[in-house]
């Protein structure tokens, strides 16, 4: 080897010793990958003195959780389709032969223990269609039972069950009457199959009228709260910040079918009674007056003569009822149930819901600018009523060549009834309403075409003329009071501002 060859040798060892030692020399101030040292988890509260008011509240809703969920229990429901419905339906896609399988359907709700052998309330929406033997209750300690069905009331959607068990805890009843808005509420019960499920909230409104039934009879005086409620709270507890029960949570208002704020309880003071005569009885005897009423509003005060709106108006009196008995008339406005004050339609359904027939009670009534008393002794509400109630089918009338004329001042079109038209409607005089002007005060007011106008400011109106006489009496502000029948012989007064 030359000498020359040697020193590059040399040099090359010696570059690559001192790159050797470089990277022992980085590489020994870097840690290892595996990190041993253990994390200083930080304990202390930032917040150390919490507001006294705010831990009590804290501690109330713990309270209440511990002592009230025990009382509320999971009920599943296992019910038979109604048949001929389903078949309907489906035939629509596949044909006239095809035919539903029998196949149980499953609903769950909630129910609230009221006795310590087992006496449960719920909702009647929850547990009506249920089969023999279908309602199944589950206890937060899981314990599982077959309830019996005890009885329903659809007009308050209050239902009662029974287990067989002791010593059940019970839920302690509280008073709704006394119940305000704005005070603080908790809503328990078993939402989407979520068992033993706390929301709180506030009362947002008393006495709303929803009408979920649609049965113009039931008592709709709702407990509005932001308490969160879904599908399966029905018929569990909203509580008040005792741990008391005031209602019975029914109702949520949707676009979606799931919670968008606005839930509903049954008060309490309505369903306890309720479940009481439910379990003495079986079923409810309520008294009724034989009346279709509505809220009075501005427009129709001042069609009746009255300084404000005040007062329930009657819409209809049905024939042979109490209310026809005692010889109130369709026009009258209500003040007041023996002294008691009533301004909104649910309010008198409620008092007179808690009554039973043969009682008497006294009315206010305003009629012509006169108040007098009217004293009326309630009745049973018959199976002509009930069915009466429940027609809603629309009906298609074939006018004839009649005459026909239109109203714009109130943005109707009207013509004369046929022999025909009377014998569908079930009456001897009236108009119909042909057209209704979109967006015109009568359409606002709720007038639809195939409806028939029967009577005009208290006045029984034969046809197009007895009509166009009171209408040539009145001028812009003036309020045209009009009683209508419907195809489902549902019968309204209508307050319209001429324009």
């Amino acid at each position: 080897m030359s000498k020359k060859s040697i020193i590059a040798s040399a040099s090359l060892v010696v570059v690559a010793l001192l790159f050797a030692a470089i990277l022992i020399a980085n590489f020994s101030n870097v840690k290892n990958l595996v990190a041993y040292s253990q994390i200083d988890f930080k304990t202390e509260p930032p917040v150390k003195t919490t507001s006294s008011d705010i831990k009590g509240m804290n501690d109330a809703f713990v309270e209440i959780s511990k002592a009230v969920t025990p009382s509320v229990v999971y009920i599943d429901v296992t019910s038979t389709p109604q048949k001929n419905e389903q078949d309907k339906n489906f035939q629509f896609f596949f044909g006239p032969d095809f035919k539903m399988n029998d196949a149980p359907v499953h609903g769950t709700g909630s129910g609230v223990i009221i006795s310590k052998d087992g006496y449960i309330m719920t909702n009647n929406h929850v547990v009506k269609e249920a089969s023999d033997k279908g309602i199944k209750v589950i206890l937060t300690d899981k314990r599982e039972f077959t309830a019996k069905l005890i009885g329903t009331d659809p007009n308050t959607d209050i239902a009662v069950i029974k287990i067989e068990a002791n010593d059940l805890t019970v839920a302690a009843i509280g008073n709704s009457d006394e119940v305000q808005v704005g005070q603080w509420v908790l809503a328990i019960g078993n939402p989407l199959g979520l068992t033993n499920t706390v929301t709180a909230g506030i009362v947002s409104a008393l006495g709303r009228n929803i009408n979920i039934s649609g049965d113009t009879y039931a008592i709709n005086n709702f407990i509005q709260t932001d308490a969160v409620i879904n599908p399966g709270n029905s018929g569990g507890a909203l509580v008040n910040i005792n741990g008391s029960v005031i209602g019975i949570n029914a109702a949520i208002k949707t676009n979606n079918g799931y919670y968008q704020g606005y839930g509903f309880a049954i008060p309490i003071n309505i369903a306890k009674d309720v479940a009481e005569e439910l379990i003495k009885n079986g079923k409810i005897e309520r008294g009724y007056i034989g009346v279709s009423i509505k809220d009075m509003d501005e427009v129709e005060a001042k069609g009746l003569g009255l300084d404000k709106p005040r007062g329930v108006l009657l819409q209809n009196v049905l024939k042979d009822g109490a209310g026809d008995d005692a010889g109130l008339k369709t026009g009258d406005v209500i003040f007041s149930v023996d002294g008691k004050e009533v301004n909104a339609a649910n309010q008198l359904q409620t008092i007179i819901g808690s009554k039973r027939p043969g009682d008497v009670v006294t009315l206010s009534v305003y009629r012509d600018g006169k108040t007098f008393d009217k004293k009326v002794t309630l009745k049973a509400r018959s199976e002509k009523d009930i069915a009466a109630n429940n027609n809603n089918q629309n009906q298609n009338n074939e006018s004839g060549d009649v005459t026909s004329k239109k109203f714009d001042n109130i943005g109707i079109t009207v013509m004369n009834l046929n022999s025909n038209m009377k014998q569908e409607y079930d009456v001897k005089n009236g108009v119909i309403i042909k057209d209704v002007s979109n967006f015109s005060e009568s359409y606002e007011r709720g007038l639809r075409p195939g409806l028939v106008i029967t009577e005009a400011d208290k006045t029984k109106i034969e046809n197009i003329q007895d009509f166009e006489n009171i209408m040539s009496k009145k001028v812009k502000g003036d309020i045209l009071m009009v009683k209508v029948i419907s195809p489902a012989k549902d019968v309204r007064l209508i307050a319209i501002e001429i324009q």
